[in-house]
């Protein structure tokens, strides 16, 4: 009856870690979404008033003066400071992840390891061989939460390189573009 009450006891310790890992990445989708809601409504904040700006113009050279390349680094320093956002939210978030997974994983092996030194500890005389091979079976599940928890933090450091790629390709992309924008206008006006 003791070792169900172990079980149950574990059961219950693993289903607060879900739950509370649920909760993280609740938390963890929210914070991005305020941060893109925060800039989609500055975003239409500033095409508003372009576009008000564009309709009461009469002049088309005004059109222009309104649209220039000088205006890129602006839009590009505003999405930078968006993806910072975004990007700092998503490292906070993986951190809690895996810090929540190695104490799981923490709390586990203690629990096996205690777990094995009752075991073998009431064991009858004469079953070595037995008690070899449970504790071979433990040091491999000990092994494979340690692999889980190097694939789990290996998982997170690849996702966030894949969001400082991603990010850093769309600056690139936007500085080639402004780029050749203000040679184009030099011509323009010579």
């Amino acid at each position: 009856m003791f070792q169900a009450d172990k079980l149950v006891a574990t059961q219950a310790k693993v289903a607060e870690s879900a739950q509370a890992l649920a909760q993280l990445a609740i938390e963890n989708v929210k914070t991005i979404t305020e941060i893109q809601y925060d800039a989609a409504k500055d975003a239409v904040a500033a095409a508003q008033a372009k576009a008000s700006k564009m309709l009461s113009i009469k002049d088309p050279k005004e059109v222009i003066e309104i649209i220039k390349a000088e205006d890129a680094p602006v839009v590009i320093a505003e999405v930078t400071a968006v993806q910072s956002k975004m990007t700092k939210a998503i490292r906070k978030g993986n951190k809690e992840v895996v810090e929540m997974f190695k104490s799981a994983i923490d709390e586990s092996n203690a629990d096996l390891i205690k777990l094995v030194k009752e075991v073998t500890a009431k064991a009858p005389a004469g079953s070595e061989a037995f008690i070899n091979t449970f504790d071979y079976l433990m040091d491999s599940t000990l092994q494979t939460f340690d692999q889980a928890y190097l694939a789990s933090k290996e998982a997170c450091v690849n996702f966030e390189n894949s969001v400082d790629g991603a990010m850093s390709a769309f600056q690139n992309q936007f500085s080639s573009v402004s780029k050749p924008g203000s040679k184009v206008r030099k011509l323009i006006a010579a």
